[in-house]
């Protein structure tokens, strides 16, 4: 039997992420380069372009990933963590992958394979947040070892980005620079 028939099989004919039955066929799973049982999953054409593309993604199309995380096949294990990963801003996205688990060794396989150019950081609604911004804080939000609260609707300008986390930035609010995650704003 072919790797690609074998594919088929093991998926049901549908694809391994959201079900569907149309225009599916064998993906890799990077950072694998050819297409064996082990290192590929079968994708419908609407899950295989957001995949390839995290910009675009349709967040409601990947509410699938509630059912498809559970998957014992390691490769869709690694593509669920992925996009849950790019969807963290969501609740729901971050719930289900604080509830996911994965084996240590497929973890590793799916943050070797992170684009680097997808994790950037990135505001609440996924717009691209860039050094010198400036961004609107979404919600109240108490900062930690004081009594401040950073009030809903605060305006941050000039805002540093932390090199090694995609989720936080810097900022000056009333006069004090401090750190905040970039789920809580929104560029202007």
């Amino acid at each position: 039997m072919s790797t690609e028939a074998t594919l088929l099989e093991r998926a049901g004919s549908q694809c391994e992420l959201c079900s569907s039955t149309e225009n599916i066929a064998p993906f890799v799973v990077s950072p694998h380069t050819q297409i064996t049982v082990d290192h590929a999953v079968v994708l419908c054409e609407t899950c295989k372009e957001q995949v390839e593309d995290t910009s675009n993604m349709d967040v409601n199309h990947w509410r699938c990933l509630n059912d498809s995380m559970w998957s014992q096949v390691p490769a869709v294990q690694v593509l669920a963590w992925r996009q849950l990963t790019h969807l963290s801003s969501e609740s729901w996205a971050q719930d289900a992958l604080d509830m996911m688990y994965i084996e240590e060794e497929t973890a590793k396989w799916a943050e070797l394979g992170m684009d680097a150019d997808n994790r950037k950081h990135a505001d609440c609604h996924g717009a691209p947040l860039a050094k010198g911004d400036t961004v609107t804080i979404i919600k109240d939000l108490p900062v930690k070892g004081s009594s401040m609260v950073v009030k809903q609707g605060t305006m941050v300008r000039n805002i540093g980005l932390a090199q090694d986390d995609p989720e936080l930035f810097s900022g000056k609010v009333e006069g004090q620079q401090m750190w905040l995650r970039c789920e809580f704003c929104r560029k202007k």
